[in-house]
């Protein structure tokens, strides 16, 4: 039986004053809503209609699995309790069997062209990233033909340059690595600039 491909996003409720507290100090409360607002809308319409993968929408607070509002029907489950890796992690090994893919909401870039590549590379890799500028990673894809160690993600430092270099190097030995388009996210006010006003809003102004 062939195998299914699980898309997970990671999100939080596109409300006010409930994510992106990083970026908000930077440009303001208002500002960061609506920036997550609009990239997280616009993301999960590029992909959920891609019938390449099921489309896993995982959030926090769990809570908010049930709470109106989010741009799309699709699947919803709460990410859980732990650190960042822990909750990763979850997502990632309590998916039906099949490859996974896990990628964030804050990046404006993805199209469903990246994430047919990623899992593409899932085909001779065991591992998937696309980079982040910032040393972090945008995007992490699993094989899933045997368990997920229980040490995934163990010891990273998580928003630091040294994200995704922890992370390949908490792996198993013997494990194979691939990558994908380096993309950023927009995590503050440089970034926002870069790719948001310059990058991204902007160009669609200029194209009215």
């Amino acid at each position: 039986m062939r195998q299914r491909k699980h898309l997970i996003v990671f999100a939080r409720p596109p409300r006010l004053g409930r994510g992106k507290r990083r970026l908000a100090k930077d440009v303001g409360t208002v500002a960061a809503w609506r920036f997550y607002r609009t990239v997280l809308s616009a993301l999960l319409w590029r992909l959920h209609r891609d019938s390449r993968w099921i489309l896993w929408l995982a959030v926090t607070p769990d809570r908010s699995a049930g709470e109106r509002g989010w741009p799309v029907r699709t699947l919803r489950i709460g990410q859980g309790g732990g650190d960042l890796g822990q909750r990763m992690a979850r997502a990632l090994r309590e998916r039906p069997c099949g490859p996974a893919v896990l990628i964030g909401s804050d990046i404006p870039e993805i199209q469903p062209a990246d994430i047919a590549a990623a899992f593409r590379g899932l085909g001779r890799n065991d591992v998937v990233f696309g980079p982040a500028r910032d040393g972090g990673y945008w995007l992490v894809g699993v094989r899933r033909t045997r368990a997920l160690p229980r040490t995934l993600f163990d010891g990273v430092r998580w928003s630091t340059p040294h994200a995704l270099a922890d992370t390949v190097a908490g792996l198993q030995p013997g494990t194979k690595v691939g990558l994908v388009a380096t993309m950023e996210d927009v995590d503050d006010l440089d970034s926002y600039q870069r790719v948001w006003m310059d990058g991204g809003q902007g160009r669609r102004r200029r194209k009215r």
